[in-house]
């Protein structure tokens, strides 16, 4: 197996001590790190742009670089340069702490995420032994970021869409994880690595073209439930309450504007791929795929799950959030502890 980022770095190096593991670690971070913020101001300035236009047939930006690709640029500025507005009697430590609550919750589920090779670098920065719980509970920490954030605010509106925000999370995740629990019945393990080395086992051939078990091709009924809760835990339609400009002007982050718009913008978008990355991981073999680097075979895995959020929000209605939590609460939760009895009673009969 490949060496971790951080221990390559540091093999590189050719020197011992904890100065420079802790280096090594920090640089390895910032790789990685910069890699996701490159793919998430690739998505929100752009790439969400030209989807949504080409699926409702209208022109997106198109001026600025080929195909409109250098609007991020001007984007950036202009959100960034806008004066910030701090309304009055707001609880200021939670208000300010919220946007990188959210943003940093979402980032530090990529630690753990194995990206894949790209010539002899591997993209892979920690491999523990509860690395997909890791990702869950780093995740979860989201739901605290909303809370602060529509609390704090000093603002109805933010509250009730905090709270909204809050309640579909809490719905949704329990889903989530059982769908994951199950993932794990399967591969034995909750180290990332070992998920995807289970997929790795070839499943059937159709002439020259060998299947690998995908758990996706395993247990298509699972890969669709973590899909749908997926769908929610992003916000994406028909699951996209949290912010539902319509009823509570801009929920949770209503009083948000200049660089701390950005963050929580930014949040978002980075939960998009992270889900994205999950899914890749334990549903789509992660890295593996033909000819290509493993890392090119990831981030097409991630664009594409980054695709169909783009495409759910341009096609399907926005259900109530009455709709939502029962949806949630009667239908997924109960489909999810089915999955995982069916998946449990399977691998015991075939180990028997």
């Amino acid at each position: 197996m490949a060496d971790l980022l951080p221990e390559a770095i540091n093999n590189a190096v050719g020197v011992d001590g904890f100065a420079v593991e802790f280096t090594a670690a920090f640089v390895g971070a910032v790789v990685v790190g910069t890699l996701v913020m490159i793919q998430t101001a690739l998505a929100g300035p752009w790439a969400k742009r030209k989807i949504t236009a080409a699926f409702t047939d209208r022109i997106s930006v198109n001026k600025f670089g080929p195909w409109g690709i250098g609007i991020i640029i001007p984007d950036a500025v202009r959100l960034i340069s806008k004066e910030l507005i701090v309304p009055e009697d707001v609880d200021r430590p939670a208000w300010d702490l919220a946007p990188l609550v959210l943003a940093s919750s979402a980032l530090f589920g990529f630690a753990v995420i194995p990206m894949g090779n790209l010539g002899p670098v591997n993209f892979h920065l920690a491999d523990p032994e509860v690395g997909l719980a890791f990702v869950f509970a780093v995740a979860s920490i989201a739901s605290l970021g909303l809370v602060m954030a529509g609390y704090a605010s000093n603002n109805k509106y933010s509250l009730l869409g905090g709270l909204r925000a809050v309640a579909q999370n809490l719905a949704y995740e329990i889903p989530l994880i059982l769908v994951g629990i199950s993932v794990v019945i399967f591969s034995g393990s909750l180290r990332m690595s070992e998920i995807v080395a289970a997929q790795q086992e070839p499943l059937f051939s159709v002439g020259p073209v060998v299947i690998q078990q995908w758990f996706a091709i395993l247990n298509p009924f699972a890969f669709f439930l973590f899909l749908a809760a997926n769908m929610a835990e992003v916000g994406r339609n028909p699951f996209d309450i949290p912010e539902a400009p319509t009823e509570i002007v801009a929920g949770f982050q209503t009083e948000y504007s200049s660089v701390y718009f950005v963050l929580l913008y930014l949040g978002e978008f980075i939960h998009i791929f992270l889900g994205g990355a999950i899914i890749a991981t334990i549903f789509l073999g992660g890295p593996a795929g033909p000819v290509l680097p493993g890392l090119v075979w990831f981030l097409v895995k991630i664009w594409a799950v980054f695709l169909l959020t783009q495409w759910m929000r341009s096609a399907v209605p926005r259900v109530r959030i009455d709709q939502l939590i029962e949806i949630g609460w009667k239908r997924l939760l109960v489909l999810a502890f089915l999955n995982l009895f069916l998946t449990a009673v399977i691998v015991g009969v075939v180990a028997a």
